[in-house]
């Protein structure tokens, strides 16, 4: 129950990762058929990818080690021709990934707007971000859904109002992506990243851009790469051949995932795209359950705070459940958790402005509960059971 931490691997991803390094093992772009073979597989894998989150195009997909990384990247890239006065809104819910790498342009000159959290209703109200944007404001940089609050944030909305101001917007889907289906068409994002160990595969990072800015923009890569020369511009030493070969699996079974809960379409004319999706709006359903089994429990006890929003419904929140009780630290609560063979967790999370700015420090960071859909009712009742014998 640690899965915002990182979920379980597919098991058909660690085939997929062991096929690559067993037939495909070998440098890409030599002449030699091999080569030749492992790039064109590497090249579907990745068209997939671009599918999988409804992308335009496979140049649109930066492949990196982390999404700290991917935004370290783009922000050192982004930020090479904006000037000293130029201004970033960050909010104070976002894992620090989508912070430090935009706060440390200040060095630069780079003016840091910061958008707080309502600390009652621990929502991000669109009225102030209006308030905050002007005609200097460059990025906005925004998470998808907070890693502490489970809360999900309204981006297609957020993206609009920035647009309307002249700015880009920046998203952090990490929290997000194992829970609900990503469309950054649909949501007219310029640029999203997240973690696919997070979203059951390997430790590996994606970033999303729109072609236009990619191109327009600086890159990392060695001096005699091209603007159009995307993604690899932002891929130093390349990027990893194997665990991308395994992401191959992840589309494959989130449209698996459809095929077994929709026997009756015996038609097979549904697309990839709407399977993922009715796969997504699945899980959200299942999700929903166990979360709300869970809050019932942790409502009903005076002493807990749920740090986020108190019910359980699937177009607010995702199942990552965070709370403080009044009398006892959080780091105790976890520790006597931990002995019923129950992987929970305390702390900030690398959301430090959030906990900070909500005065949580003093409980040693929240307690975390984070739920996938591999998880089930009954190890939520086992849960329970735990938390009855400390509260």
């Amino acid at each position: 129950m640690d899965n915002a931490g990182g979920s379980q691997i597919l098991g058909r991803t660690v085939n997929y990762i062991s096929e690559y390094y067993t037939n495909f093992n070998v440098q890409l772009g030599a002449s030699y058929k091999i080569s030749e073979t492992a790039g064109e597989k590497l090249k579907h894998v990745t068209g997939h990818v671009a599918k999988f989150i409804n992308s335009p195009g496979q140049q649109e997909i930066v492949t990196g080690p982390s999404s700290t990384m991917l935004l370290r990247i783009l922000s050192l890239c982004i930020s090479d021709t904006w000037k000293a006065g130029d201004e970033v809104i960050i909010s104070n819910t976002d894992h620090e990934a989508n912070v430090s790498c935009w706060t440390d342009l200040q060095e630069k000159g780079i003016k840091i707007k910061v958008w707080e959290v309502n600390p009652e209703t621990f929502q991000l109200e669109t009225e102030q971000l209006k308030k905050l944007l002007s005609n200097r404001t460059r990025l906005v940089a925004v998470t998808h859904c907070s890693n502490v609050l489970g809360s999900i944030n309204p981006i297609g909305e957020i993206a609009g109002i920035v647009h309307e101001a002249g700015a880009l917007i920046c998203v952090d889907g990490v929290a997000y992506a194992p829970h609900r289906k990503v469309d950054v068409q649909e949501l007219d994002v310029d640029f999203y990243v997240f973690s696919w160990y997070k979203v059951y595969g390997p430790h590996l990072a994606v970033m999303y851009g729109k072609l236009p800015l990619l191109i327009g923009m600086k890159g990392i890569n060695h001096n005699f790469f091209k603007p159009e020369d995307v993604p690899y511009k932002f891929q130093p030493g390349n990027f990893n051949f194997e665990l991308t070969y395994g992401l191959r699996g992840i589309p494959e079974y989130f449209a698996e995932l459809y095929d077994y809960h929709f026997t009756e379409d015996k038609d097979g004319n549904i697309s990839d795209e709407e399977k993922f999706k009715q796969s997504f709006e699945l899980i959200a359903d299942y999700e929903e359950k166990l979360a709300e089994k869970l809050l019932k429990y942790l409502n009903s006890v005076k002493e807990i705070r749920i740090i986020g929003n108190k019910t359980a419904g699937a177009a607010k929140r995702v199942p990552t459940i965070s709370f403080v009780h009044q009398n006892l630290k959080s780091p105790e609560i976890v520790m006597e958790i931990d002995k019923a063979d129950i992987g929970i967790r305390f702390g900030d999370f690398y959301a430090k402005m959030l906990v900070h700015d909500l005065d949580l420090e003093k409980y040693g960071g929240v307690v975390r509960v984070s739920l996938v859909h591999y998880n089930t009712e009954k190890e939520v009742d086992k849960l329970i059971s735990a938390f009855k014998g400390i509260f």
